[in-house]
């Protein structure tokens, strides 16, 4: 079977919106809340406390956006739900009143659109909440409601909010908050299949899928596919899956997963011993212990042989998430450490993706902190900031750092190398995690000119020297 997968995410950079924190809209619209005192925008996150983010701050700043070089927003869950991160949904039919509803989101697409950036939503689609109306009906209505098989209940009366009661019924990860869906209902499946045909008919661009590991009811995910890709084909379908992920990635279900088998080795590879590992640790992926290059080679090639190389181009590799602490915050406030790691990040096959803020060094521990309000302009780290607009416009401009394979060339105590070649056109990246100066040698045989990074280059016959400062990288092409 060939495999097929969108060709505009393999030239796509993701910028990760947790729409409660990105931007409040500084124009006038009909709200429905117009006195709301928000939790101060500056004041570390609490758990339920909302800041008052919408799609309309979104549209102020996609001017912002577009410089950055982003092209695709993948955003948190935007649908009604009584969480400020809305991963317990309410309506699916309804983006939140707080966000702007409907409304707003359709001015917020034809906005993006107009400057071809697409919008791919967040799909809850395991489970659903306590305010669900479905699940409302149960537990008004017990045994009685016609909904009681849409749901995993065991026993009457349900306790939705009495811990010192079993539940009664399934919730995710043992949450009461979180009814778990019966997948394996007919109903229920026809139910989460309109929702997602509906929203990519309204104009989104694909669905990244949360915990999609956790629905086992067979021929569930090909069906997802075969009905959103029957309307719009190019649309982008990418799961959260934390590992290997081989099981879902043979072109029948997703065109690519959240890639923390990359995040994991290059944090641990450019960070090395500067993780703070209390903000790593008890995670889902393992960017510690520290990983001197041959190691880092390995995993990498590993990586890259794992699935096949049209799914490699469309996974949505990253360094930091919603559900993770940010980069700044593991490597201590250490910058080479983020801007290593942004350089393996961008020119790595697949799309990369930036978690806002982290292009602006904001800090943040493991959530609810790693979920801080967009910082003011008066805060930001500018040379982190100027690093990713440069790698972002390098990444745009050479199509080989997009689809051109990928080849470990150099892996020797804490300096990396590796080759992209498209056609005939090649390119260097090369990068010194040491806090000495480095010198390689590799074969190779066409002259070479730095398009990112300070570095010496010297080539003598058919071999290419490379001189790298302590704690440094390059691009050469």
């Amino acid at each position: 079977m060939e495999i097929q997968t969108p060709d505009w995410v393999k030239h796509a950079v993701f910028y990760q919106i947790f729409p409660d924190r990105f931007a409040r809209a500084k124009q006038p619209h009909k709200k429905l809340l117009k006195s709301m005192r928000w939790e101060d925008w500056d004041a570390t996150p609490t758990l339920q406390g909302y800041k008052g983010g919408d799609l309309w701050g979104v549209m102020e700043k996609l001017d912002y956006i577009q410089d950055l070089g982003v092209n695709a927003i993948y955003f948190t869950p935007i649908f009604q739900s009584a969480s400020n991160h809305r991963y317990h949904t309410h309506d699916y039919y309804q983006v939140d009143p707080m966000l702007g509803g409907n409304e707003a989101f359709r001015d917020l697409l034809e906005a993006a659109h107009a400057r071809d950036i697409k919008i791919v939503l967040d799909g809850v689609f395991n489970h659903s909440s306590r305010g669900f109306f479905f699940f409302h009906d149960v537990l008004e209505n017990g045994s009685n409601s016609p909904w009681v098989d849409w749901f995993r209940i065991h026993d009457f009366p349900l306790h939705p909010y009495t811990g010192e009661f079993p539940a009664g019924y399934e919730g995710w990860a043992g949450n009461r908050a979180l009814p778990v869906f019966n997948h394996d209902n007919p109903e229920v499946r026809e139910y989460i299949m309109e929702i997602a045909e509906y929203w990519i008919k309204f104009g989104a661009d694909g669905w990244r899928l949360d915990v999609p590991f956790e629905v086992t009811t067979p021929g569930f995910w090909q069906e997802f596919r075969d009905r959103v890709k029957a309307i719009n084909p190019e649309a982008y379908i990418v799961g959260e899956v934390w590992g290997d992920s081989r099981e879902w990635l043979d072109g029948t279900q997703f065109d690519g997963v959240m890639n923390y088998l990359f995040a994991g080795p290059t944090i641990a590879f450019a960070a090395g011993d500067r993780v703070v590992l209390d903000q790593v640790q008890n995670r889902d992926y393992q960017p510690y212990p520290p990983m001197f290059a041959g190691e880092y080679a390995r995993k990498m090639q590993d990586l890259i042989e794992l699935y096949p190389w049209e799914i490699q181009l469309t996974q949505l590799n990253l360094l930091a998430s919603h559900d993770t602490a940010r980069l700044m915050t593991i490597a201590g406030g250490d910058r080479a450490s983020i801007e290593l790691s942004t350089l393996l990040l961008m020119t790595f096959p697949g799309a990369p993706s930036i978690y806002y803020g982290d292009e602006v060094g904001l800090p943040g521990a493991i959530d609810p902190d790693s979920r801080r309000g967009f910082p003011l302009e008066s805060n930001w780290d500018y040379e982190i900031y100027e690093c990713h607009r440069q790698l972002v416009k390098v990444r745009h401009a050479h199509p080989v750092l997009r689809t051109g394979d990928y080849k470990v060339i150099y892996a020797e105590g804490t300096t990396y190398a590796f080759s992209r070649t498209l056609g005939d056109q090649s390119v260097i990246v090369a990068v010194n995690v040491g806090t000495v100066p480095a010198k390689l040698s590799i074969d190779w045989s066409t002259n070479l000119k730095l398009v990112y990074g300070k570095a010496g280059l010297h080539r003598h016959d058919n071999k290419l020297e490379i001189e790298l400062s302590e704690r440094s990288g390059c691009i050469a092409i």
